[in-house]
């Protein structure tokens, strides 16, 4: 069965260019993936980034779901962490009530950000500590599901606006926890392979054995990956430097944009960090289009996944629409 094709845009900016120019970039490519037949476009939440420039994303996909006609707009996602439970789903109850059964609500549990940062986006004096995760999951549920149970604090306040429909819930993760997690509250799993490839297995299975239909009733697995097609492989060798060189420099702890493939030069690179380049290569999926889709479609075979959400991130915004467009025309969407 041919899983579903979905979008993860994390409104990447390149070096000399401006947040609002990637903003922009975001709103073209939700439009064009629409037009392609693209199942889902979610975006991401990140703070304080000179890589990233989507720190709201429920304010975007509003703005993105007024522009767009049938695809599934949601985040990818929310850091609950920093936000109130009933906040965040009469946030999504509204969005759905403007937007009927197109807003999906992706939950992480990341920070998203630094320490400052962090600490800066808590609420309340102390916040919430990643011990509490559980609990702001199981209430945000509540509040959009309805009841909440008759002993619960909260239980006669009722998430606005009420109504007969609610967003689809995932929970984001790429480790055991997340996916026990998502099974706990039968929701929908989305693992970050583009950030964790070795540990899909173990995280998913994670996942499945602890599932209780809630949300749900059958477990469902989406896999977030780093994918890039062009019409040569060597083009597509030569686009995707910009992320792996842009991952390098995050590991060394450098908030930087993401830089111009034009600009860099492998053979004037020290070979421990040509070795390092590579290693991170090999955990993205790049080439001509009919070897990343078979890249693909083995690991949907081997994983049962139900929806593939491609990460595409170049310099050149053409080149990222292109990918998407061959990915498309392969899979026929």
């Amino acid at each position: 069965m041919r899983p579903r094709l979905s979008v993860l845009d994390q409104s990447p900016i390149r070096a000399g260019g401006t947040p609002s120019q990637a903003i922009a970039e975001t709103i073209e490519l939700a439009r064009a993936v629409d037009r392609l037949g693209y199942h889902r476009f979610w975006c991401a939440e990140h703070h304080a980034s000179a890589a990233f420039a989507g720190s709201v994303p429920e304010i975007l996909i509003g703005h993105l779901a007024s522009q767009t006609s049938t695809i599934r707009l949601g985040t990818g996602g929310v850091m609950l962490s920093h936000y109130a439970p009933l906040k965040v789903a009469e946030s999504f109850r509204m969005l759905e009530t403007l937007y009927p059964g197109r807003i999906d609500l992706g939950l992480g549990r990341a920070p998203g950000a630094d320490q400052l940062t962090t600490a800066a986006l808590r609420p309340g004096p102390t916040g919430y500590g990643p011990e509490v995760f559980p609990e702001l999951l199981v209430d945000l549920c509540g509040f959009l599901r309805g009841p909440l149970p008759p002993d619960h604090p909260f239980a006669r306040v009722a998430a606005q606006p009420v109504g007969p429909g609610m967003p689809d819930v995932w929970l984001l993760g790429s480790g055991g926890d997340s996916a026990a997690y998502a099974g706990a509250i039968g929701c929908g799993f989305a693992y970050a392979h583009f950030i964790n490839p070795d540990n899909l297995a173990v995280a998913l299975e994670a996942y499945r054995r602890s599932f209780r239909p809630g949300l749900l009733a059958q477990p469902r697995v989406m896999l977030a990956i780093f994918a890039l097609a062009a019409d040569t492989q060597d083009e597509a060798r030569y686009l995707a430097r910009t992320r792996d060189l842009w991952v390098l420099n995050l590991l060394a702890g450098r908030n930087i944009p993401f830089p111009d493939p034009a600009h860099i030069d492998l053979t004037a690179l020290p070979a421990e960090v040509r070795r390092r380049l590579d290693q991170v290569a090999a955990r993205g999926i790049t080439g001509e289009v009919a070897g990343v889709k078979a890249r693909l479609d083995e690991i949907v075979a081997a994983t049962g996944a139900d929806e593939l959400m491609i990460v595409t991130i170049t310099f050149d915004f053409a080149a990222r629409l292109r990918s998407y467009e061959l990915l498309a025309q392969a899979y026929g969407t």
